[in-house]
Parts: structure tokens; C-alpha cells; sequence
């Protein structure tokens, strides 16, 4: 068996082709499970019951930065099923990723691949987690539906934005009439 060498292994930068220019790159160094847990309240009774729940999914992010290119991105899950008032189950889990983020000069584009894109990435893993978890329990298995984070990253920075606006337009208003 032959051995090759790459010479973008993690860790180092491709050339650029522009001296002293750092390549975009954006490496994934760990995807681990930070906490999970799985609540059944009305255990065993709520097993003898017709199963057709009412579903909640909530989902967040956040972003930890340990250093200056290196990022924990954590996509939180919570599944409550409900059966009538009753709670069937609730699972939670917080996914995290370690990501090395380097060569944006641009912070509002470090920014958007936090906010955005590494959410992306360990999503399907929290899935998962929720999955495993909802059916080790003893119920049907759940199946989350894809979450497009880069179009959920957009949407918050045109809320903030608006936001924004709102209050400089309210403080002209009042400066105004005082």
C-alpha cells in the first residue's frame, strides 16, 4: 500500500499565491456531545397510550472563541412531545464543534461562518443525538427536519439591523420634540 503526502493536511495553510496572504479556511478539530438527557415524567403509564404528540423543537447556537482561531460552536436541541397537556418526553442535547477559523480578514465574514456555517456542520450530529436518544427511551423514532443556519444568520442581522434603525429613528424623534 502506497502512502501520499497532502500537502494541505490540517494544520497548514494551502499557498495562497499572494505573499503574506493567509488562505480562507475553516477546519473542524472535534465534534463531541457537551451535555444530553432524556426526561419521561409519566414513565411507565405514558407507554400505554395512543401515541399521536404534539412536537416543539427549539433550537440555538452559540459561539465560544478559545483563542484567536480556534471557535466552540454549540447548536443546543430541545424536544418536548406532548400528549394532550401531559408530557410524553422532553430531549435535550448540546452539540458542540471545535473549529479553527483562519485567513478572514473581514470579521463580519468570521462572523457569518460561525453563525452560519458551523452550525450547519454539527447540526446533523445533534440530530442524531436526539434521535438515539428519543428512541433508547422507547419511542418512535424522531426525525428533525434540515435547518438552513446561513439563512437563519441572515435573518438575525436584518432583524438587528432593523432593531437599530427602529431605536436611532425614535431617538431623532424625541430629541426632536423635547
Amino acid at each position: 500500500m502506497s502512502e501520499t503526502q497532502n500537502s494541505g493536511a490540517a494544520g497548514q495553510t494551502p499557498p495562497t499565491g499572494q505573499p503574506g496572504k493567509e488562505a480562507r479556511q475553516v477546519v473542524v478539530q472535534k465534534i463531541y456531545v457537551q451535555d444530553a438527557s432524556l426526561e419521561v415524567p409519566l414513565a411507565p403509564q405514558i407507554f400505554a397510550r395512543q401515541w399521536q404528540p404534539k412536537m416543539d423543537v427549539q433550537v440555538n447556537t452559540g459561539v465560544k472563541a478559545v483563542d484567536e482561531a480556534n471557535f466552540v460552536v454549540t447548536v443546543s436541541l430541545t424536544v418536548t412531545a406532548k400528549l394532550g397537556d401531559d408530557v410524553a418526553f422532553l430531549a435535550e442535547a448540546h452539540q458542540a464543534g471545535v473549529f479553527t477559523v483562519t485567513g478572514f480578514a473581514n470579521d463580519a465574514e468570521k462572523q457569518a461562518v460561525l453563525g452560519g456555517y458551523c452550525p450547519g456542520m454539527v447540526f446533523p450530529f445533534a440530530r442524531e443525538t436526539i434521535a438515539d436518544l428519543v428512541q433508547r427511551g422507547g419511542f418512535p423514532q424522531v426525525l428533525l427536519q434540515p435547518i438552513n443556519f446561513e439563512a437563519l444568520y441572515l435573518q438575525h442581522l436584518n432583524q438587528q439591523k432593523a432593531q437599530a434603525a427602529a431605536a436611532a429613528s425614535a431617538e431623532q424623534t424625541s430629541g426632536q420634540s423635547a
